[in-house]
């Protein structure tokens, strides 16, 4: 058999791609840029836009980044591949596996038949119910990464349950529907509570420098409104824009309890994955107390479930996708921290600041919120956003009159409602992204349109509320 020649529109595409890179490659740096900031950028660039017109898969996109930018000199092999050995990337694949064990169980299947039998009515209620599960446990979980791991695997169930599978044409936009919520619930989520994500409580320290005063108190007052709010939108809104096959099922519930009166007790497998999650959460909710390091835990878990048999190195040899993601994520993530390290993130910062001279606090208020949004299409982690970017931000905007207080709140909001812009913008995304429902481009068009609709409820919501709440 020949080899399959890429389509016309791919191969524009990618001369397209390369031709972006190479005009940048050439052009010499701005005023403040060195040259290997500019053409790392350069690289950086291409390979997500090479992504957004299908040019060419995340994962190859990525691995040709890194490739080229050893080969050119600009990274060093040892920074270059430095993500392969990050923490947070191991645990997203820890909690993959783990996860698999779930579904491979039927435990899975038995939580998506329980949660349809008490919120299955319709497509919507499924929806609700992922983003309820996932607010009650949000404040325990100071890593949205493993909370996605707690959630990932009911939402599968949900999806099984409803007959979607990725293999199922006639099913599948209901799975991606699902995997979307998912996604989106973990960015509100983690919006809505102080410590249910790591940047939080570091953005609240460098506001503090400033004399803003941020703890699980008032931030939740703050955050209660415009994230409530959104929550109680987004499911509906995507319900409209991704149109699932299925929206009504009134007989949802009954079938639901039958079929779990039919699965009968729990199994040995399912008896032992329950256990090892549940002291896998337990842990996970009570690292930041004991100093327990959340990958270990992860790695601790999947052990358990080996040891046992109720995983075996012939289920982990399938999980191929498991793979690709722990790839392209971990190059994306390097480049992106590397850009920060040699300074373009912080000259854009001074650049933005220097063309806002003279505007007033308003017109400035929504260019920093919606450029600080925006910026996230150059970052694989939220944590190295906020590290970045929120300081210069946050100074930009109190020299120019905007009030420090709602400034800060908003801008430590959007870190977290940005997150799902990109499949990679944020690690906690990677568990749903890999599920194989939803195609990249899908998933840059659906977040973009998202993170659109987040931010016009909290500038529209928020605002007003914070300017009233926030000192």
């Amino acid at each position: 058999m020949s080899p399959t020649r890429p389509s016309p529109s791919i191969t524009t595409a990618r001369l397209a791609t390369v031709a972006l890179a190479v005009i940048i490659w050439f052009v010499p740096p701005p005023d403040g840029l060195t040259v290997p900031a500019w053409r790392l950028f350069a690289l950086f660039l291409a390979a997500i836009f090479s992504v957004i017109v299908g040019a060419f898969p995340i994962l190859t996109a990525s691995v040709l980044a890194a490739a080229a930018t050893v080969l050119t000199g600009l990274l060093t092999p040892a920074m270059a591949y430095a993500g392969f050995a990050n923490s947070t990337i191991l645990l997203i694949v820890m909690a993959f596996l783990v996860a698999r064990a779930v579904v491979k169980c039927g435990l899975g299947q038995r939580l998506g038949h329980l949660v349809v039998s008490l919120f299955g009515k319709s497509t919507l209620g499924l929806s609700y119910s992922i983003f309820l599960v996932d607010g009650l446990i949000a404040p325990a979980f100071p890593s949205n990464t493993a909370r996605g791991g707690v959630l990932y695997p009911l939402v599968v169930g949900l999806a099984e349950a409803g007959g979607a599978t990725p293999d199922n044409p006639d099913r599948r936009k209901l799975g991606g529907y699902l995997m979307f919520s998912g996604m989106v619930s973990l960015s509100l989520s983690s919006a809505l509570w102080f410590t249910a994500m790591a940047a939080n409580p570091l953005g609240a320290e460098m506001a503090r420098s400033v004399g803003v005063t941020m703890n699980f108190g008032t931030w939740l007052i703050a955050s209660a409104v415009p994230t409530l709010a959104a929550m109680a939108l987004l499911p509906w809104i995507l319900l409209r824009i991704m149109s699932p096959e299925v929206t009504s099922t009134p007989d949802a519930p009954a079938a639901a309890k039958r079929a779990l009166a039919a699965l009968g007790p729990l199994s040995r497998d399912e008896r032992i994955v329950a256990a090892t999650f549940v002291g896998m959460v337990a842990l996970w909710a009570s690292a930041g107390f004991f100093g327990l390091d959340s990958t270990a835990v992860a790695m601790l878990g999947l052990g358990i479930l080996l040891a046992t048999g109720v995983l075996t190195l012939g289920d982990i040899a399938k999980e191929g996708d498991v793979l690709a993601t722990f790839i392209w994520f971990a190059v994306l993530y390097t480049l992106s921290g590397q850009l920060n390290e040699m300074g373009f993130m912080g000259y854009l910062g001074s650049q933005l600041a220097a063309a806002l001279g003279g505007l007033g606090r308003v017109p400035v208020y929504l260019i920093l919120v919606v450029a600080y949004v925006l910026l996230h299409y150059l970052f694989v982690s939220q944590t190295a956003h906020v590290l970045a970017l929120f300081a210069v931000f946050l100074e930009v905007g109190m020299k120019l009159g905007v009030p420090a207080a709602p400034l800060a709140f908003m801008l430590l909001f959007a870190s977290n409602f940005f997150s799902v812009i990109t499949p990679q913008g944020s690690s906690a995304n990677l568990l749903f992204t890999g599920s194989g429902y939803l195609s990249q481009g899908e998933l840059y068009r659906l977040g973009a349109i998202t993170t659109g609709i987040s931010l016009l409820v909290y500038l529209v919501v928020g605002t007003p509320w914070l300017m009233a709440v926030a000192r």
